[in-house]
This record gives structure tokens, C-alpha cells and sequence, in this order.
């Protein structure tokens, strides 16, 4: 079993910038490939952004390409997204996860946070 905790979400004005950071334990962390999704209410959840487990290798949505970098300290057990240039429609729950296949499907992922609201104010 692997325990993710996310933290770091909060309201920021458009433009601004958040980081999110998220804590594993458990099994060892550099053992997953680590992702970021998120939903809003009545809507599936969506890919963010994902990273294997050297950290060598990132992809992006291309809603987010450009302004948010995904990251992993893995001496640190943790996963971070530094959040640029924020925009309204970013607003969502944010949830770290991990998976022994990369890829951008929610499915693949067998262990999951509760999750960070993220608002962006107009």
C-alpha cells in the first residue's frame, strides 16, 4: 500500500501561482510512476500531468502545457506541481497518484489522495 497526502491547494487570482506537494508513504516511492489529476463536480477526472519514476521523463495536458512543471523528490517521498499563470477554468480538486504503468489514464492508478481544492479567482 502506498498513502498520498496532497497539500498546498488554496484561492489564488488569476495569474497567480500555487505549489502542490504530495507526501507518499508506505512501499517506496521511487518504485511509481506519479500523476496529477483533477476534477470539478459532475465532470470525469482529468490527466494534468504525469512523471516516471527517475523523474526524467514528464508529459503534459495541453490545458496546462507551458505553465505547470511536475516534479518528484523521491530522497523526499514527495511529488510536487508548481502551478504558473493560473486560470479560472484550473478551479478543480486536485489528486496526486501512483501507478506501476505510465500513462494518462486514471484507471491505470492504484493509489490516490483525497485530494486539494485549487480556486481561481477572476
Amino acid at each position: 500500500q502506498v498513502q498520498l497526502v496532497e497539500s498546498g491547494g488554496g484561492l489564488v487570482q488569476a495569474g497567480g501561482s500555487l505549489r502542490l506537494s504530495c507526501a507518499a508513504s508506505g512501499r517506496t516511492f521511487s518504485n511509481y510512476h506519479m500523476a496529477w489529476f483533477r476534477q470539478t463536480p459532475g465532470k470525469e477526472r482529468e490527466f494534468v500531468s504525469r512523471i516516471n519514476r527517475s523523474g526524467g521523463i514528464t508529459y503534459y495536458a495541453d490545458s496546462v502545457k507551458g505553465r505547470f512543471t511536475i516534479s518528484r523528490d523521491n530522497a523526499k517521498d514527495t511529488l510536487y506541481l508548481q502551478m504558473n499563470s493560473l486560470k479560472p477554468e484550473d478551479t478543480a480538486v486536485h489528486y496526486c497518484a501512483a501507478a506501476n504503468i505510465y500513462g494518462v489514464r486514471p484507471d491505470l492508478y492504484d493509489y490516490w489522495g483525497r485530494g486539494t481544492q485549487v480556486t481561481v479567482s477572476s
